[in-house]
């Protein structure tokens, strides 16, 4: 499409080889990064938002393996025409933590069976792909306050059984998972961390990491103090 290609020309035209080496340093992009910042790709899909083939250019922008184009293409997607089988081929691409993180925040949490796909990914063998699980179970805590909190619970059964898992980009998103219910309100809080201190008891190198982590912000006086606990 004519409009996906002039976004990727623009893009390459905003190279910057010195942003390029930063995010690398911090493991963003796997060698295919432009350099451009996220507010310069949020001003371009709030332009093109409106374009009635905004979905198609997404598509056509994802296929382009340039690492701030596929972001984009996370915010141009319609979620309501987004399939469960194009978010199993768009997870199965994910090679980097900031991807995964982005395209989980900007789309795939607000389709209407993304909690089903967390607890599928949550168990899956490839560490973006179960990485995937559990930031849409970070999703669903931060961004559907509303929503009930029993799910929550179920969340940290799988937290709690997965707190094995040592790799690094697993092993962040379950703490970074764990943390958040705990903060997401004072019925919650007592449960995350009683859940934080069994998986320190597990007795693993990352089971200690996870839980350590944990404790460590919800025991704090900012976390107490904002649940109104202290």
């Amino acid at each position: 499409m004519k409009e996906s290609v002039a976004i990727i020309e623009y893009l390459q035209s905003l190279e910057n080889i010195e942003n390029q080496a930063g995010m690398k340093r911090f493991a963003i992009g796997n060698n295919n990064t432009l350099g451009v910042s996220m507010p310069v790709l949020r001003t371009l899909a709030k332009e093109y938002k409106k374009n009635p083939a905004r979905n198609e250019i997404a598509m056509e922008l994802w296929k382009s393996n340039i690492h701030e184009a596929m972001i984009l293409a996370s915010m141009l997607a319609i979620p309501q025409r987004f399939t469960a089988n194009e978010m199993d081929a768009w997870t199965h691409v994910f090679y980097s933590w900031d991807l995964c993180d982005q395209v989980c925040g900007n789309l795939f949490q607000k389709t209407n069976y993304f909690i089903e796909k967390a607890f599928e990914y949550a168990q899956a063998t490839e560490p973006f792909v179960k990485r995937t699980g559990f930031v849409l179970m970070v999703q669903y805590t931060v961004h559907h306050k509303k929503a009930d909190d029993a799910l929550c619970l179920q969340f940290l059964d799988r937290i709690e059984a997965e707190a094995w898992d040592n790799r690094n980009f697993v092993k962040k998103a379950l703490n970074w998972c764990l943390r958040q219910i705990g903060k997401r309100n004072a019925y919650l809080h007592p449960i995350a961390l009683a859940c934080a201190y069994r998986i320190r008891q597990q007795g693993s190198a990352a089971a200690r990491w996870i839980a350590s982590g944990a404790i460590k912000e919800l025991e704090s006086e900012a976390v107490l103090k904002r649940l109104k606990l202290a």
